[in-house]
């Protein structure tokens, strides 16, 4: 049967292709599929072209497909399909088209005859206070031309614009005129990037040499099996993904396309367990998604569990694993082949649940002495409760719930701690506030009383439950999963990731994470070796941010200045490397006078947003982040009374026909085209709650966490950012771009 390749879209037509005729494309790509020889696909060469494999195909009287047929070495033909066009359209632009392979680095690409490739984007004058003329970045960067495109294969013209570039963000403009993998090359160059460094992550380095390949054909298949042509050209599996990558353009745009190193993580085999980082935007989830796929593909019988740290975002990843494969096989409950796909806290109330005989004495090595019921969830103010009955020996600044949440969930159920004799001995590193023996024996008082209040209401919390099926699976040597999957790893807590590591076997493939530590938002800082998670020598870092223009990302990178961050191995985790594929407006940031001003201003933005969307765009691409529930509530009346329609959103999906209110932590993980942060003042953020009654010792990590999420936030926003504030802004909001 012929291969279908899904080539560059951007040259067809798309305003006049409606739906039907997009489906017409499907039927006639999926006809060729089956038999290229057919009469009526009208397969046909066009006279004087200058590349004899272009073909027309007939899509219907009016429209024409155009393709090209490559004889790899298999019998059957591969087609790489490029559009539809009215049909002396079809033919023009076939007449010109051509398919290479480029002869430094053999990839495939797809070339246009007197097309030039790019117009010179804007260079930067010098300003009056320059004394001398400004050095293109690249020359600064001791890159020259022959380097660009004898070395890594850059288009002549493109390089030497390029060289002309005088910042990072004329070359990031550039880059979005340039298709496939020379933008992403010049992206990665502009942010300092070796020539060496930019063909290891494009693959370039493995390239085969086209020249000693004698066919031509052969060749060409070969190019463009290439990954970073693969940016470009998608190899279509069956008809299902076919009609999907021709009708609709959302699961072309990211789902079937993939970077080089993104499609390695994917893919790739590992000794062990694997961490990959990376910052907000940078696809680490849609590594995921097709790493899960593949590895159902590569075993159907595979147990495959691809968590995350909550209901909604493991709501949101089995949405978008259905939209990328829906053949594939979704498992009920843990041991089932398939994919699982569950939140990490629902997962293991589900081993609890089991039915299990290890289940006392898993509690029992957990807890204590206690009932094994644990079918509630403990009371939210369990330990307020706590600290205010048997607390008396406690020091001002020890009397936090927050302290003691930390205290709880990081030392004693991590270390099985089920005694004062066991604590006194505990080791508690990273732990800010120091405790003599007398302090321990307080605060053993209080955890004492709040393990012995659960117990008589038979409740447990989350971590514990965490921690009870961690030994449940180790007690009973139950591994009811072959692979596991983990999504937002920062924000799980220790016995969290015990419980994941107890899923299944060490060995092959066995755990993967993804985590970005400066979108840490919950809990503390976690250490994977400490959990039993063995990383060393298996790690990497995703750096070219998808989603995010520049500007918003230099934006949101500026609000971690000054802030240390470590990841999941203690090593220092620095932003400075991120970069963005896309260019755009620079972020607004809208001071105001009182907080109806700044509401009358918020609702101008959303307004002139609404009267600006494109076709496509609905008013839910719309997002207006604050910092807590009741601010979002507040900001939809009042929006209401100024005629702008608002939808506050909780817990359930993001529902369509108005733009999106809610907090920023429930926006972890989503995206809006257009982003207005809303009450960014100094009372605001960070949140007083949050530093209520917490040690001294302790406030620095919570300052932190405040500072991820408005880092969060800000890299919700792809096209345009709006902050808003009244009064005094955030001592955390930088208010200079």
């Amino acid at each position: 049967m012929p291969q279908i390749i899904l080539g560059p879209q951007q040259y067809a037509p798309k305003k006049q292709v409606d739906g039907s005729v997009r489906g017409k494309a499907y039927s006639f790509l999926a006809k060729l599929a089956e038999d290229d020889s057919l009469p009526g696909l009208h397969i046909e060469p066009i006279v004087n072209s200058i590349d004899p494999r272009v073909r027309t195909g007939r899509v219907d009287d009016f429209w024409r497909a155009v393709l090209f047929k490559v004889q790899g070495h298999e019998q059957e033909a591969i087609y790489v399909y490029l559009g539809v066009w009215p049909h002396d359209a079809a033919s023009a632009f076939a007449m010109r088209a051509q398919l290479k392979v480029n002869p430094v680095n053999g990839i495939a690409e797809l070339l246009l005859a007197d097309e030039p490739v790019v117009l010179s984007p804007p260079i930067r004058p010098v300003t009056p206070e320059q004394t001398q003329p400004v050095e293109p970045l690249l020359v600064r960067l001791g890159l020259t031309l022959a380097a660009l495109t004898d070395d890594l294969g850059l288009d002549h013209e493109v390089a030497e614009l390029a060289l002309e570039c005088l910042e990072a963000e004329d070359i990031v403009e550039l880059a979005a005129l340039v298709t496939g993998w020379q933008g992403v090359a010049l992206i990665d160059l502009s942010a300092g990037r070796s020539i060496e460094a930019v063909k290891e992550a494009l693959a370039i380095d493995v390239a085969e040499a086209p020249a000693s390949v004698e066919d031509a054909d052969v060749a060409l298949a070969a190019a463009l099996s290439h990954p970073a042509a693969r940016l470009q050209f998608a190899f279509i599996e069956d008809n299902e993904e076919l009609r999907r990558a021709i009708e609709d353009a959302d699961f072309a745009a990211w789902r079937v396309f993939l970077h080089p190193e993104q499609r390695k993580y994917a893919e790739r085999s590992w000794k062990g367990s694997f961490r990959l980082s990376g910052g907000a935007g940078t696809g680490k989830t849609v590594v995921l998604l097709h790493r899960a796929r593949n590895l159902a593909r590569k075993n159907p019988q595979a147990r495959i569990v691809l968590t995350t740290y909550n209901k909604t975002l493991a709501d949101s990843l089995l949405r978008d694993l259905r939209v990328l494969d829906p053949t594939l096989t979704i498992a009920d409950k843990l041991g089932e082949p398939g994919v699982l796909v569950r939140g990490v806290d629902a997962a293991a109330r589900s081993v609890i649940q089991s039915g299990s005989p290890a289940l006392d004495s898993a509690v029992s090595r957990v807890l204590g002495s206690r009932t094994s019921q644990i079918g509630k969830v403990t009371d939210r103010n369990a330990w307020r409760d706590a600290i205010d009955s048997d607390g008396s020996g406690l020091s001002a600044n020890l009397r936090s719930p927050a302290f003691f949440q930390a205290e709880y969930e990081l030392v004693l159920l991590p270390n099985r701690v089920k005694t004062l004799e066991e604590y006194a001995k505990v080791r508690r590193p990273g732990r800010g506030v120091p405790l003599d023996r007398n302090a321990r024996a307080a605060v053993w008082a209080v955890i004492n009383s709040y393990r012995l209040s659960a117990g008589i209401h038979g409740s447990a919390d989350f971590p514990e439950v965490a921690a009870i099926a961690a030994e449940v699976l180790n007690a009973s040597g139950a591994r009811p999963a072959d692979h596991v999957l983990v999504d937002e790893g920062q924000d799980l807590s220790p016995t969290q990731w015990q419980f994941l590591r107890a899923l299944a076997e060490e060995g092959p493939d066995d755990l993967f994470s993804a985590e970005d530590s400066h979108q840490r938002i919950y809990g503390n800082h976690v250490v994977l070796g400490r959990c039993g998670i063995k990383i060393v020598g298996r790690s990497q870092r995703l750096r070219l941010n998808y989603r995010t223009t520049a500007q918003n990302l230099r934006y949101a990178v500026s609000v971690l200045t000054g802030t240390e961050f470590v990841d999941l191995e203690e090593g220092k985790e620095d932003a400075s490397e991120y970069r963005s594929a896309r260019s755009g407006p620079l972020p607004r940031l809208i001071p105001a006078a009182n907080l109806t001003d700044e509401l009358d201003r918020a609702a101008t933005v959303v307004r002139t947003w609404l009267d600006e969307l494109k076709e496509g765009e609905g008013p839910e691409t719309i997002g207006l982040l604050v910092r807590t529930e009741k601010v979002g509530e507040q900001l939809v009346r009042a929006l209401e009374e100024r005629h702008v329609p608002s939808r506050f959103v909780s817990e359930k999906s993001v529902p369509v026909g108005k733009p999106v209110v809610m907090t920023m932590h429930r926006a972890k993980g989503m995206e809006f085209a257009r982003v207005l942060i809303f009450g960014v003042d100094s009372s605001a953020l960070p949140a007083p709650f949050t530093l209520k009654d917490v040690p001294e010792a302790d406030k620095a990590d919570i300052l932190q966490r405040e500072t991820s999420l408005l880092y969060v936030a800000a890299t919700r926003a792809r096209d345009e950012l709006v902050i808003t504030w009244a009064g005094d802004p955030s001592t955390i909001l930088p208010t200079m771009v």
